[in-house]
């Protein structure tokens, strides 16, 4: 007569080799690949003047211009607010969009365009944005970097 167990069989163990032991010691790091966004802000859905389809740009320029008022503008992030003249909520102002020399400034006045801003189209963008009057009392910087007080 065989004997047969009803204990199940032993799990199987991990080798005990020396070569296992030490990786199990230490922390497992990912290799990452290089990356040109690492470290920098994933880039904005929102069009610019590069990305933007040209019935979009059509569309921008056919429409009114309305007046506004630089609510604020940060030349390192690229982006800021046009507060309207007629009211109304704040307009998102991209640094592609803006024309002429000058790096806007709060208090500074404005013309623009508006274009809606995708996927949902719900949004407002102002284009085609001219400084009209600098701000008194306020420094402007050109694009090259120039500073001229006004």
């Amino acid at each position: 007569m065989s004997a047969m167990s009803s204990e199940p069989p032993p799990p199987p163990q991990p080798p005990t080799h020396q070569a296992s032991v030490g990786l199990l010691d230490t922390p497992r790091t990912r290799e990452r690949s290089p990356s040109p966004l690492r470290g920098n802000v994933v880039p904005s859905p929102l069009p610019t003047r590069r990305t933007r389809t040209f019935s979009a740009t059509v569309r921008a320029s056919q429409g009114p211009v309305y007046k506004g008022v630089c609510k604020c503008f940060c030349r390192s992030k690229g982006h800021g607010f046009i507060t309207p003249a007629d009211g109304g909520p704040d307009i998102f102002l991209h640094i592609s969009d803006v024309e002429g020399e000058y790096v806007p400034v709060e208090g500074d006045e404005v013309t623009y365009k508006m274009c809606s801003i995708p996927p949902k189209n719900e949004k407002l963008q102002a284009v085609e944005v001219v400084i009209t009057h600098l701000a008194p009392g306020t420094k402007h910087e050109t694009w090259s970097g120039h500073v001229v007080s006004s």
